[in-house]
């Protein structure tokens, strides 16, 4: 069977045709600008197609994609039939979903009530699954939730220190996002170590731009840093993590801006870009590090110190680690970034294997062997994840 994966934005779509016997992805590709002019890069193994076609909506985005599968010079498919199912990443849940699910007309409509919570993203995922219910009927689609996989988190975990009141009538708690990451890279994890996933306690931590990490007890989400939005937690490339909340009314005052303004400040203006004033890439703040900058090496030693402080955080969570688990762009590709963030924990005993720490794209132990608690990195799949969620769902 081949399923489409589709992540829709407000202005783009993320699509990978992946052919489940084989776990192959034969097509990927991005529809961006939509809205705008339109533009779509289409790569099918050693070809690649790059259209500058007008793209008015997401109907027609999903309909370039299906024009660019089948196309009979770079196309993957002689016919959408091919296409067995979709499966499409939605970013809130919320409480109605702890697992992924096939998209009903009921599925829709928690989806939209949801989109309180992920303005800029619900609504965006939902036009992308109207779009393909007029252009592809009658093939079943699934929804795999950012949330899901922390919806096995406790009250203790989730619940603020506000009214309760607060909470039933507006479902403000933590949510934790990435989900789809962290389940993908435990349950890699837990193969790379030979046990059962129901056996495994480790910590997950997806370090890319945004960035999380997950407290995992038995192969099930405890805890993890980001709340009731994708701003809480580690400081991040442009968002600035946890902070004192009273800092949010205090700069309405003291700066005389809206809340929205704020808001802003906080998810785009701040981070290592805040910190640093020299970008939120961190390998702009690697290079300008080395060269001396001081506001560069206190952005990443405050990055490195949150990460290693949520770590220590999430061992007395789970009582303890079998591993910890770097994964997304940084953590996957940084072995400075790694080394930063476990030296914190030598006293543990944690110690890294120095030549595979510098390894990139290869899934495997990076501690040396006596280290009591392991360091992996995994390179994430959530494409994949997305494609085997959906399906186990279409197959039944």
């Amino acid at each position: 069977m081949k399923i489409l994966v589709l992540n829709c934005g407000s202005s783009s779509l993320k699509y990978q045709l992946i052919d489940m016997d084989t776990n192959d992805v034969m097509a990927v590709g991005l529809c961006e600008r939509i809205g705008i002019d339109g533009r779509l890069k289409h790569e099918a193994g050693d070809k690649e197609f790059i259209s500058e076609d007008p793209l008015p909506d997401h109907d027609a985005a999903v309909t370039a994609v299906m024009n660019a599968l089948l196309d009979k010079d770079h196309g993957v498919i002689s016919d959408i039939s091919e296409i067995g199912g979709v499966g499409h990443r939605v970013v809130h849940g919320g409480e109605s979903f702890a697992s992924s699910v096939i998209i009903t007309p009921e599925v829709k409509a928690a989806i939209q009530d949801c989109s309180k919570l992920a303005p800029l993203h619900n609504p965006a995922n939902l036009i992308g699954i109207n779009a393909c219910e007029k252009l592809m009927p009658g093939v079943k689609q699934v929804a795999v939730f950012d949330t899901a996989f922390h919806q096995t988190m406790p009250e203790k975990a989730y619940l603020y220190g506000l009214p309760y009141e607060l909470y039933e009538k507006h479902k403000i708690r933590k949510y934790g996002f990435h989900g789809t990451s962290h389940k993908y890279v435990t349950q890699k994890c837990a193969e790379l170590m030979g046990k059962p996933v129901d056996e495994i306690n480790i910590i997950t931590c997806h370090l890319g731009n945004g960035g999380s990490l997950a407290a995992v007890k038995n192969g099930k989400c405890v805890d993890t840093t980001m709340g009731l939005t994708p701003l809480a937690g580690i400081i991040m490339g442009t968002r600035c993590g946890d902070i004192d909340p009273a800092i949010v009314n205090f700069l309405m005052e003291a700066e005389g801006l809206s809340g929205k303004e704020v808001d802003n400040i906080m998810n785009k203006q701040s981070g290592v870009l805040g910190l640093s004033g020299v970008s939120s890439d961190f390998r702009d703040l690697d290079a300008a590090a080395s060269e001396g900058n001081k506001r560069a090496k206190i952005a990443l030693d405050a990055f490195h110190y949150r990460v290693a402080k949520f770590i220590g955080e999430y061992l007395v969570a789970i009582n303890g680690a079998d591993a910890i688990v770097f994964t997304a762009g940084i953590g996957e590709n940084s072995g400075s970034t790694r080394k930063a963030i476990c030296d914190y924990l030598s006293f543990l005993g944690v110690e890294l294997d120095p030549e595979k720490n510098s390894q990139r794209g290869k899934a495997q132990m990076i501690s040396v062997e006596s280290s009591p608690i392991k360091v992996y990195v995994i390179p994430t799949n959530e494409e994949l994840m997305i494609a085997q969620d959906t399906n186990r769902l279409i197959n039944g």
